[in-house]
């Protein structure tokens, strides 16, 4: 767990990380990776129109240097130099959304040691106001959008590792927001992801913590508002999760990764208020796992996993069957020593094939791997 240290530990010796961009051939297969530099220690990794060009834009957390860094992309696969935003002290988990409607991207960072959100609202032309921050609980480490209260405007969750909660920030619509109200979840809740789990049109949050070896569900009741966490087992030391229809029976799935077992964790929702019992699939091991990600990398509508394996220095594919289960990950180095560990997905070269950005923690960089659109 050496990614969350309590606070007397949690200054890391600084390294230069790049991040990098595979670039995907619509088979699940990319092309060689493609290095940009970023900021120090990057973190999270999220995609986006920043400056309106119809090109998709990278945005990266640099935990090591307090900074978001913008890369603008060309639209062939390559990105500008990073631009740098200052952030709150150790920038953990970002986000993006028009948050105030004014048809432009915003973004979002949760800073783990300040105990704060940041919202950098977006001009248009890729670049950004300076930081508006609003308190979370103590040491968030995710942060998620969603329309929470139907109102049409994007509200903002927040999981709070050390005060094991989610903090609901209402929007206003115009960049602006409430005060959090909290909700308890399980000890250390370590990622949050927003969807509609009982299909009645409300989102729910979901939330997976990385000490007491569940996941726990909040209920939405359209108005802003949740119930209590019910909680569904899943295997230790979870690090991240995300949501997706698995077995396309129109319910979402959830899954989790394991950074001591080293093993990836499928749970299938087989009805209403029931989720099935944790299934797993092997990442190798020491792989240390840090992120999942979900998406159709083989362009036969059936959903896969990418996972970001710090341990070995190297993401996995595993390619979905369409029942809830997966293949043999195949593997992408990131380089000797590269720790990748955050994973974005996006269209970087306009070939309607799905590309990779994975930050690398250790060597001031970011990947971009260009998919050939089979998974292999």
């Amino acid at each position: 767990m050496d990614h969350l240290q309590i606070k007397s530990n949690i200054q890391l010796a600084i390294h230069h990380v790049p991040s990098l961009v595979l670039l995907g051939y619509g088979n699940g297969s990319f092309a060689n990776q493609i290095k940009h530099s970023t900021g120090s220690l990057p973190r999270s990794v999220a995609v986006g129109d920043f400056n309106n060009d119809e090109r998709l834009d990278i945005l990266v957390a640099n935990y090591g240097d307090n900074t978001t860094s913008v890369l603008l992309g060309y639209g062939n696969g390559s990105f500008a130099n990073q631009i740098k935003y200052s952030t709150g002290h150790l920038p953990y988990s970002v986000a993006v959304g028009d948050l105030n409607n004014d048809g432009r991207l915003d973004i979002l960072v949760a800073n783990y040691d300040d105990s704060t959100v940041s919202v950098l609202q977006g001009y248009g032309n890729g670049s950004f106001a300076n930081q508006i921050n609003y308190s979370t609980g103590r040491w968030p480490s995710s942060v998620a959008v969603g329309d929470f209260n139907n109102d049409a405007q994007l509200d903002i969750v927040v999981a709070s590792f050390w005060d094991n909660n989610v903090g609901i920030f209402l929007g206003y619509g115009n960049g602006s927001f409430t005060k959090q109200k909290t909700y308890s979840t399980g000890s250390y809740p370590m990622s949050v992801a927003v969807g509609d789990f009982n299909n009645d049109t409300q989102l729910d949050i979901v939330v997976v913590h990385y000490a007491d070896n569940n996941v726990c569900l909040l209920r939405g009741f359209g108005n802003g508002s949740f119930a209590n966490q019910i909680k569904y087992s899943i295997g230790s030391s979870s690090s991240s999760l995300a949501v997706g229809d698995f077995n396309n029976d129109t319910r979402l799935d959830i899954v989790g990764v394991h950074e001591v077992y080293s093993n990836v964790g499928v749970l299938l929702h087989y009805a209403e208020g029931s989720l099935g019992n944790e299934i797993t699939f092997a990442s190798g091991t020491a792989s240390r796992l840090r992120y999942v990600a979900v998406v159709d990398l083989s362009n036969d509508k059936i959903l896969d996993l990418v996972v970001a394996n710090y341990g070995t220095d190297n993401i996995g594919i595993l390619l979905g069957y369409g029942d809830g289960s997966f293949s043999r990950q195949k593997t992408f180095s990131t380089g000797s020593n590269s720790k990748p560990y955050s994973i974005a997905i996006g269209d970087f070269n306009k070939d309607n094939q799905l590309d990779l950005a994975v930050t690398n923690n250790a060597i001031k960089n970011i990947d971009i791997f260009l998919g050939n659109g089979t998974g292999a």
